[in-house]
């Protein structure tokens, strides 16, 4: 009786090359932080950076600190953005309240 096909081949494994753990969340999310204060990426690029640290901290335990530095550093420029847009507010308002009324009442 003979078969068709060819016969299995061995797999042969090598515990000498192990592949390293998934971090591409956590290390995005540090670099997003990084280039985020570095470059003064103020809006879009911190708030991906704060929740693909966020994702990476429940996906990835071997890359916690490297998202957990991610989640801090682009929490730190989100901040600074909310800081400096109260500041301008806020010096808005004051440069308002300062302006002469002569432009608005017609007759003075």
């Amino acid at each position: 009786m003979t078969t068709t096909g060819s016969a299995p081949t061995p797999q042969f494994t090598d515990s000498r090359y192990t592949t390293a753990p998934a971090r591409t969340l956590s290390i995005t999310s540090f670099a997003l932080g990084l280039a985020s204060i570095v470059f003064s990426w103020t809006f879009l690029a911190p708030i991906a950076g704060l929740v693909l640290g966020v994702l990476a901290l429940g996906r990835e335990p071997q890359g916690r600190t490297f998202a957990i530095w991610g989640i801090v550093l682009n929490a730190v420029m989100l901040a600074g953005i909310l800081i400096g847009l109260l500041i301008a507010v806020v010096g808005f308002g004051v440069g308002l309240a300062f302006l002469p009324l002569h432009w608005a009442i017609p007759n003075l």
